[in-house]
């Protein structure tokens, strides 16, 4: 099989350099991080040229290449908000995010399309795309090529993104000249709490990632590896270690053995089992080197 990236969201306790070497203790080849606290819109907060270079060698010293490191922005961003000043906001603190990760020299920033409210679907979309190409006008492209990536929802309430064609109608707002900036990734337990039958079976597994694929005109450009709480279409977004929830261990050996799975970072965000980490503790979560293995052994032809 084809190189596959796998990876998770360690904790970042002591700081970046400490979330790298976590990774690297459990055999990660990928990375996803924050780079500000994600319960703020930190519009105003910059990574530092040397920190992004101690960032940077310790990536090279764990064997991560930066093509294959997401960062998460902030969960308060909600960018299809009809609230004016929320979205003005949650649009500037996309844009510093996007900044934020160029400097770093990471493959790109996921987050969440936010919630349309009261307002209708279609311009809560549009205002999503709005926001992205704010970004990309406000920092310049680099020779690292940092994209902002619409991530996938479960769908809760007036949620936006939980469908393919909410997706691409975000990512059709963005002119053409900057199209390939931006994209996005797939969560395995917002798919399937959003109605999308990715553990019926390999061919309806195959489908539904053929529904986002022809409705973007594009390939997911990453993957969140996550097993589900709660049952099929609960549109709850609660995530579970693999093989302990809804979905099961059989459908990540499908995803792993799809096309679409090869050379982008496949990303666990499943719960840790230590409650806290000290600063100065550089061992992974025995949940990640579990889940990491688990993984692994799904690879095996």
């Amino acid at each position: 099989m084809s190189a596959r990236y796998l990876g998770g969201h360690p904790s970042d306790a002591g700081g970046l350099v400490m979330s790298v070497r976590r990774a690297a203790g459990a055999g990660m080849r990928a990375l996803q991080i924050m780079t500000a606290p994600p319960t703020y819109y930190n519009e105003k907060v910059s990574v530092k040229p040397d920190k992004a270079a101690r960032f940077r060698e310790a990536l090279a010293e764990a064997g991560i290449e930066p093509r294959h490191v997401i960062a998460h922005g902030a969960y308060v961003l909600n960018t299809a908000s009809p609230e004016e000043l929320k979205a003005a906001r949650a649009a500037s603190g996309l844009a510093k995010e996007l900044e934020r990760c160029t400097v770093l020299g990471i493959a790109g920033c996921c987050f969440h399309p936010g919630s349309a409210g009261d307002s209708d679907p279609g311009e809560a979309c549009d205002r999503v795309g709005d926001a992205i190409v704010r970004a990309l006008q406000a920092v310049p492209e680099s020779a690292s090529g940092t994209r902002v990536l619409i991530e996938n929802t479960a769908g809760a309430g007036r949620t936006m993104g939980r469908s393919a064609a909410e997706v691409a109608r975000m990512l059709a707002r963005v002119p053409a000249p900057l199209r390939h900036r931006t994209g996005y990734g797939l969560d395995t337990c917002h798919l399937f709490a959003s109605g999308h039958d990715i553990a019926g079976s390999p061919e309806a597994q195959r489908a539904a990632l053929d529904e986002f694929e022809r409705a973007t005109g594009e390939r997911p450009a990453f993957l969140h590896l996550n097993d589900s709480q709660h049952p099929f279409g609960s549109n709850k977004d609660r995530h579970a270690w693999i093989g302990e929830g809804s979905i099961g261990v059989e459908p990540f050996r499908w995803l792993l053995a799809d096309p679409r799975s090869e050379g982008i970072p496949l990303l666990l965000e499943t719960p840790n089992e230590r409650a806290e980490t000290a600063d100065d503790d550089a061992t992974p979560d025995p949940a990640d080197v579990r889940m990491m293995r688990l993984l692994e052994s799904l690879l095996a032809i």
